[in-house]
């Protein structure tokens, strides 16, 4: 069937516009929250009218539902390209982790979006979550949980419960960014600047390659081939500076003496 290109043209405009909505909304949401959050912004940023943004989407409520669904369809669509990538299963593990610590910082306005749902979660309000829970949280963790008995059954991961191993390796990235806060104020360090970040994604990649691998001579040689091929992003121009993602503000306080320097070996050096 041929579609004449005046038609493909619309379609095109039409779809595009409706990307630049979603867009806007995710980080309006993300900003603001459902409460605070201001159509009209949105459409400003999307730069279409507020007719257009209605006609898309029936209401404020509904814009919300579907931004949701976008960074988590996002979410869903990356993760699926590394499990079936053509790697190890325990290379596409690590870089599964890698990806879920990167997404963390560097995509602020999903985690901002994921815990409003959560606390709404927790103060017994309705949350938006349940129908994505069932569509996309299910089955990236079944599929996780899959790709680590994959890696135990060829022998190349270590045998163990692979919902442990899923908790342990993803579970250490959620601590890293929640406990931000206590950090700098007990350590003195801000966990989420460029160098700590840097720091702590690769300590996080080389241990991995350490305790989940069977040889841990070729849990060393992936750690590292993860980490040359998957340089740490940066944030772009477009995105706000966040003291902190997850929505945890981290306060500003003076330095505090640091330690002493660590050396790779996880010794103290004196100064």
């Amino acid at each position: 069937m041929n579609i004449p290109a005046s038609i493909r043209t619309q379609a095109d405009r039409a779809d595009l516009a409706r990307a630049r909505i979603l867009e806007a909304a995710v980080q309006e949401f993300g900003s603001h929250g459902l409460a605070g959050a201001r159509t009209e912004r949105i459409a400003e940023a999307a730069n279409v009218n507020k007719a257009l943004l209605y006609y898309y989407f029936r209401g404020k409520d509904a814009l919300y539902t579907a931004a949701l669904e976008s960074v988590f369809q996002g979410v869903w669509d990356s993760s699926l390209a590394l499990f079936q990538g053509s790697a190890s299963a325990g290379e596409r593990f690590v870089r599964i982790v890698l990806t879920n610590f990167d997404r963390a910082f560097f995509n602020p306005a999903l985690q901002a979006l994921i815990q409003q749902e959560m606390v709404r979660l927790h103060q017994g309000e309705e949350s938006r979550l349940a129908p994505f829970a069932e569509k996309f949280f299910r089955p990236i963790w079944l599929k996780a949980e899959e790709l680590i008995a994959e890696g135990m059954v060829a022998g190349e991961l270590i045998v163990t419960d692979p919902s442990q191993m899923r908790y342990a390796a993803l579970g250490a990235n959620v601590f890293y960014y929640l406990s931000a806060p206590i950090t700098r104020l007990a350590m003195g360090i801000d966990p989420l600047s460029p160098p700590e970040l840097e720091r702590r994604r690769k300590a996080a990649v080389q241990y991995l390659g350490q305790t989940i691998f069977s040889d841990r001579e070729h849990g060393a040689r992936v750690a590292e081939q993860v980490l040359a091929s998957t340089p740490m992003p940066r944030r772009s121009a477009a995105q706000p500076p966040a003291d902190a993602p997850c929505g945890l503000a981290v306060p500003t306080i003076p330095s505090l003496p640091s330690a002493d320097p660590i050396r790779e070996d996880g010794t103290h050096k004196k100064q």
